[in-house]
């Protein structure tokens, strides 16, 4: 069975931002953008709450397959890029990406922080506990609940004119 597919568009993105807004009940000494799905949601944020520490965080898990085809999904991740500990020390952090499908990435950042001595919060703009490999844990701050495949307007693939390449 295919996978259901949701295409938003930017109006639909400013509604979830405008959404997950009021949630923030303390302010925040920084950032850290998951790349590639957190740059655009953690740009908008860090606007609107006038933060100015902005960080990046790049992880990749083994994409090796076992038994039957299967992903590993407990393959400890790998941190192509992350702020030094001397950034994140005593700070109160938000973790911003796209959505929390696994929860592996954001997960393995949070508990990269916390282990600079700083205080990690996670925010997505979609949660989906229907893939949620981390029991009852959740993001601290969501948009929105899906059990849907995302497509953001920035994944649509544009050529340089800003023209549709494919259909998705």
């Amino acid at each position: 069975m295919q996978q259901r597919r949701e295409m938003l568009t930017w109006t639909d993105v400013d509604a979830l931002i405008d959404h997950l807004l009021p949630q923030f009940d303390l302010t925040f000494d920084g950032m850290i953008m998951i790349s590639r799905g957190g740059i655009v949601p953690g740009g908008l944020l860090a606007e609107a709450l006038n933060l100015q520490k902005l960080l990046i965080a790049s992880v990749d898990f083994p994409s090796e397959l076992k038994e039957m085809q299967r992903p590993r999904l407990l393959a400890w991740p790998n941190f192509l890029m992350f702020p030094e500990d001397t950034l994140l020390t005593g700070e109160r952090i938000l973790i911003v990406d796209d959505v929390w499908g696994s929860g592996r990435t954001i997960t393995s950042v949070k508990n990269r922080v916390s282990a600079a001595g700083g205080f990690p919060y996670t925010c997505v703009i979609h949660f989906n506990p229907y893939r949620n490999l981390f029991g009852t844990n959740r993001p601290d701050y969501y948009a929105a609940i899906t059990d849907a495949f995302i497509v953001y307007p920035w994944e649509m693939d544009r050529d340089v004119h800003g023209s549709m390449l494919r259909d998705l």
